[in-house]
């Protein structure tokens, strides 16, 4: 059984910054995309960032040039650096990897509240 497990979230000011984690644990194969989704209350879930398995990576416009994807491979754990985090952030953090366990699957995580508030 494979699991995806956020951590990080949490309530901050605007101009803040946070660090999320994603880890994935259970009988992986390899782990091919990663990607990290957010939904705001009232709102469609929304894709945020994603990183290939050699570290390529692309980001949505609204999040361009404040947050930083990365991963590490030998620990099936992604990142999301959040800086110059504004109201408009706040929602819940979804991690979504597709991994192989023998066939290639897709798996969510649980997700993690992000609050921007002054």
């Amino acid at each position: 059984q494979v699991r995806l497990v956020e951590s990080g979230g949490g309530s901050v000011q605007p101009g803040g910054s946070l660090r999320l984690s994603c880890a994935a644990s259970g009988s992986i194969f390899s782990i091919n995309t990663m990607d990290w989704y957010r939904q705001a209350p009232g709102k469609k879930r929304e894709w945020v960032a994603g990183i290939a398995s050699g570290g390529r990576s692309n980001y949505a416009d609204s999040v361009k040039g404040r947050f930083t994807i990365s991963r590490d491979n030998a620990k099936n754990t992604m990142y999301l650096q959040m800086n110059s985090l504004k109201p408009e952030d706040t929602a819940v953090y979804y991690c979504n990897a597709l991994i192989s366990i023998g066939t290639m699957r897709n798996y969510w995580g649980q997700g993690t509240q992000v609050t921007v508030s002054s």
